[in-house]
């Protein structure tokens, strides 16, 4: 049985997975979770649903007029597998709770990041990219200054393989793989971990980084969170984009 409720795929060996969510159950017999943020609003004066109309009437003013307490009653538990580069960028939301595999303990399977293509830099924004890829390097041989082509995709896999095959023949040799993961290429190494949020603040998540100015890496984990978000409070969401468009 899989271990979890909902899951999406991500780049080429990741994935975000819902693993447990609170309340787990749709609760009072109700037509979705989202009735627990109404209800937690509605403590405030010790009162309870009034039918999914007016409960759903309630949840649109709260979010529209950012009361936004009432949100933290829902939390959301992931399991995902992405590259570092991606970990650096969601690492920076504090308002989440992580526990990453370690490479002290385990072995890391032979598995990087490949990109599609080659994001150009963009001239303005310093930290970002341009939709425009490549895939040619140009090379030159110093003593004759003769240009020649390469694929930066060939150069890249050369290089993560090499480093593999240098880390596994470490491993194999007795060396601590605490010291052995030196020689691992850091930013293109998956890497699997938890990670836990409240309603609210993956919503936050989902907005900044589902943004065009995010990294395009970590925008489809946010675009895979949001699907599943969608499907687990759906009065929720549908309240967040008719707010937010």
């Amino acid at each position: 049985m899989d271990n979890y409720l909902y899951r999406e795929e991500v780049l080429d060996h990741g994935f975000v997975e819902l693993v447990d969510i609170m309340p787990y159950e749709i609760p009072y017999g109700a037509e979705s979770r989202d009735i627990v943020i109404v209800n937690a609003a509605r403590t405030s004066y010790l009162g309870e649903s009034k039918g999914t109309e007016l409960d759903k009437r309630l949840l649109r003013y709260l979010y529209k007029n950012k009361h936004f307490t009432p949100f933290e009653m829902v939390e959301l538990k992931f399991r995902v597998k992405a590259p570092v580069l991606v970990w650096w960028q969601w690492t920076r939301h504090r308002t989440w709770n992580y526990n990453l595999q370690s490479g002290r303990y385990t072995e890391y399977p032979d598995e990087f990041y490949i990109p599609d293509g080659w994001r150009l830099q963009d001239s303005v924004n310093k930290q970002g990219s341009t939709e425009e890829t490549t895939d040619t390097l140009m090379l030159y041989d110093p003593p004759y200054h003769q240009g020649y082509e390469i694929s930066i995709t060939k150069f890249y896999k050369n290089m993560v393989e090499s480093c593999y095959e240098l880390y596994q023949d470490l491993v194999d040799r007795g060396v601590a793989k605490e010291q052995a993961r030196l020689f691992l290429p850091g930013f293109a190494m998956y890497h699997t971990g938890i990670a836990k949020t409240d309603a609210r603040n993956l919503l936050g998540f989902i907005s900044l980084r589902t943004d065009e100015h995010a990294q395009w890496e970590i925008r489809q984990y946010a675009k895979a969170i949001e699907k599943i978000f969608a499907e687990v409070l759906p009065w929720t969401y549908e309240v967040y984009k008719e707010i937010n468009g």
